[in-house]
């Protein structure tokens, strides 16, 4: 097997006996790092400093990824114009705060044969409280009896 010391400089190719009486004389353990390798490669380290700097890494990645938060913000047809206004104040604070908000218009009954007048008119007062602060990620879809459409903080 091909041993490689700490520093990464090669110690050639060592039989598997002498690679370990190696280790053991430096206190020090023979990881095999590349076991598909002809001949393998060994390399001689502290293995629990080693599992600890793998786990300070593997943190630090977890803590500099970004984690995209969707809120949403349902309302009728038939919503009143101060309920509607303080739906929107909250979907301005979520905005603000970087989330995305995704809006969702839901229809029941005699609602759906006025689906597209409706649900145009609260899509227009939406995008004009809130098209100063967001912008449109995903337009308006129809799903079932449900309208939805996304908006993300504008980019600053």
């Amino acid at each position: 097997m091909r041993v490689i010391e700490e520093n990464g400089n090669s110690l050639g190719i060592l039989k598997k006996d002498e690679a370990l009486k190696l280790a053991d004389s430096r206190n020090l353990d023979l990881v095999e790092i590349s076991p598909n390798a002809k001949p393998p490669v060994c390399k001689l380290l502290d293995y629990g400093k080693f599992k600890y700097e793998q786990l300070k890494k593997d943190k630090q990645a977890r803590k500099n990824q970004i984690i995209i938060v969707v809120k949403e913000v349902q309302f009728r047809p038939n919503i009143d114009k101060h309920d509607l206004g303080i739906k929107l104040n909250h979907a301005r604070e979520f905005l603000e705060k970087g989330f995305k908000v995704r809006f969702a218009i839901k229809f029941r009954g005699r609602e759906l044969e006025y689906k597209e007048i409706k649900s145009k008119v609260l899509i227009d007062e939406t995008m004009k409280a809130l098209s100063d602060i967001g912008e449109i990620e995903s337009p308006p879809a129809t799903e079932d009896r449900t309208i939805i459409f996304q908006m993300q903080p504008r980019k600053k």
